[in-house]
């Protein structure tokens, strides 16, 4: 059974939907086009910020996940035959509120997954701020994760996502400063760590700084745009690499999640209030990886903690 995934990160500038729609579509002509296909970070809610006011940009770019512009989005991934993470978009929530939030279409179009950005840029970004981690299922392919531009300074992130059972995790990107600098290392080191793959894919020139990456489990850069220019990156993820640098060890060295033995006694946190506690520290094991890749079984302790089965994730 296969277990590649042949992704698409385009890193282009703020554009209209109409724009985007043709681009997207033109992109799908190829013979080695991609089967999930991600931009960048508040894509579709950038055109004409910068001369608006906040409440101008709301009332322009907000609206429900189910209004028109999610019906559109579904409808093109359908169209197509894609997953499609169009970016990030301004969402107006139940409670009214304005979020950040990530949206993963299936190839039936149907909405397979959102997150509401957690670590929003403040004091720059005034979103409400999500407070659930959310990973999809590819059915018979395996888990990804979703972040937000600054989502990956904060660690806790990626190592949750990667507990959560995901392989692939994605990091939608709008920065135009000269922080994309310390995000290519920052990600590089979150894909380390966690031995995930991270495809950080950020905004084109004059929207934003480019230098969009994808980073293998073992933190090598598999593919990368140079600058800022308008660019598609094209690359085949192979999932079974997570499962085997866990099983051999990143460079053949290092194994950071079997570190605990059965031993050992739960490492207080006192930063947050909790612990480490050996028996839950190990993360889900997609189901489709092949047996041979697969660690030790579990303890029941650290099923129990897991809570959720490899097949039930969070996907609102």
């Amino acid at each position: 059974m296969s277990r590649h995934i042949r992704l698409a990160l385009v890193q282009a500038p703020a554009e209209s939907f109409e724009q985007f729609a043709e681009g997207l579509r033109l992109r799908m002509k190829s013979p080695n086009r991609a089967e999930l296909v991600v931009y960048p970070e508040l894509h579709l809610c950038s055109e004409g910020m910068e001369t608006m006011t906040l409440d101008a940009y709301y009332e322009t770019y907000a609206e429900p996940l189910d209004g028109p512009r999610g019906k559109a989005l579904g409808a093109l991934a359908r169209e197509l035959g894609i997953w499609l993470i169009p970016g990030t978009v301004l969402e107006r929530g139940v409670d009214g509120k304005v979020y950040n939030t990530a949206v993963v279409y299936g190839p039936d179009g149907e909405l397979v997954a959102r997150y509401q950005k957690i670590f929003t840029w403040r004091p720059y970004e005034p979103m409400c701020v999500g407070r659930e981690f959310v990973v999809f299922d590819m059915p018979g392919t395996g888990r990804i994760g979703l972040s937000i531009c600054y989502d990956s300074w904060y660690p806790e992130v990626t190592r949750h996502l990667a507990w959560m059972g995901a392989e692939l995790i994605v990091n939608l990107v709008q920065t135009s400063t000269s922080g994309r600098a310390q995000e290519i290392p920052v990600n590089t080191a979150n894909a380390i760590v966690n031995q995930v793959w991270v495809a950080s894919v950020n905004g084109a020139a004059p929207t934003a700084q480019g230098r969009s990456l994808l980073v293998d489990p073992e933190g090598h850069v598999q593919v990368a745009a140079v600058g800022t220019e308008e660019t598609t990156l094209l690359a085949v993820v192979d999932l079974d690499r997570v499962a085997a640098a866990r099983k051999y060890g990143t460079g053949g060295d290092s194994w950071p999640w079997d570190h605990f033995t059965a031993d050992d006694t739960p490492l207080e946190l006192p930063l947050y209030n909790g612990r480490i506690d050996p028996a839950s520290w190990r993360p889900q094991v997609s189901p489709w990886t092949p047996e041979d890749l697969r660690p030790a079984a579990q303890a029941p302790a650290q099923a129990q903690a897991m809570g959720a089965s490899a097949g039930e994730v969070v996907a609102r």
